[in-house]
């Protein structure tokens, strides 16, 4: 599995509970535009309507050699999953005011495939922790790096 793009923000902003894979509905040119990693998902997001799922926002850059067909950039794309994953999460997002975000586009042999979740979001103080164990973890590396260089 290739990754090919990444949502950093998401784990920043949002506790993740449960992670799903989906597939993409595309068509041809976008597929071709994600395998030389021109997407972007950091301002996406899922939506459910009449027991479907609904990625919106997800930027695929227009391939260079399209010339008959141009699909929009950040058109709404369908998400390929069960009925019961679909019906799950749904339920979930509207009782418990979860929200379902991406974190990955990656690439599972010839398909292209987005890893979603069902996350929380994280209060202030969440995130200052967040920021705080990032740092001595950075911290602990850059220690561990000078002794190894100096021994």
């Amino acid at each position: 599995m290739e990754n090919i793009a990444t949502n950093k923000r998401a784990q920043f902003e949002y506790f993740v509970l449960e992670r799903f894979n989906a597939g993409i509905s595309l068509v041809g040119c976008e597929v071709k535009s994600i395998r030389q990693k021109n997407v972007s998902i950091n301002e996406s997001f899922i939506t459910f309507r009449n027991g479907e799922a609904f990625i919106h926002n997800m930027f695929i850059k227009t391939f260079s050699q399209t010339k008959n067909f141009v699909p929009d950039e950040r058109r709404t794309r369908k998400l390929l999953l069960n009925k019961k994953e679909i019906l799950d999460l749904e339920r979930k997002v509207q009782q418990k005011g979860l929200t379902c975000v991406p974190l990955r586009v990656y690439l599972d042999r010839q398909y292209v495939k987005l890893e979603i979740a069902l996350c929380r979001g994280k209060l202030l103080h969440d995130k200052r922790e967040s920021i705080k164990k990032r740092d001595t973890e950075r911290n602990i590396q850059q220690r561990l790096k000078m002794q190894s260089h100096n021994t």
